[in-house]
């Protein structure tokens, strides 16, 4: 599938890193370094514009080895990009460690998968159909 993508940034486009990967990563776009503290949450521009297909969105995700290694996550994990946006690409990120965290020009700070989905309609009833869990909520299968 093509995605029709306006390069701002002064970094090549995303990519696969692997022939199998999900999601290709997406970096930052800096004038200068930025450091996150810890508990600090902030906003790292791309430089990215895309025009997702009707019916497709970008989730944007934490990295697993910055999450696990470093403790940086996306804060509205998964980010939403839907198919009429056309701004920059943008990722919050949160310092969740008990140390700042320099990011720099050029670093892989998320990645970004694209999905297809669908529109919902909604269709009204008295009562909805049985099922073996029913109201059965949070934990209530046990651990």
């Amino acid at each position: 599938m093509q995605i029709k993508i306006v390069n701002h940034s002064h970094h090549d486009l995303p990519r696969y890193e692997t022939a199998l990967s999900a999601g290709m990563d997406l970096r930052a776009n800096l004038e200068a370094p930025v450091v996150l503290k810890p508990l600090q949450r902030c906003l790292i521009p791309t430089g990215l514009f895309i025009a997702l297909p009707e019916g497709y969105e970008a989730q944007v995700r934490p990295r697993s080895g910055l999450a696990l290694k470093k403790g940086i996550s996306v804060l509205n994990t998964p980010g939403t990009i839907d198919a009429d946006y056309r701004g920059e690409v943008g990722v919050i990120l949160v310092n969740l460690s008990d140390a700042d965290f320099v990011i720099n020009d050029g670093d892989r700070i998320a990645q970004m998968v694209i999905n297809r989905f669908e529109t919902a309609e909604w269709l009204c009833v008295e009562q909805l159909d049985e099922t073996e869990r029913g109201a059965g909520g949070f934990g209530h299968s046990g651990v």
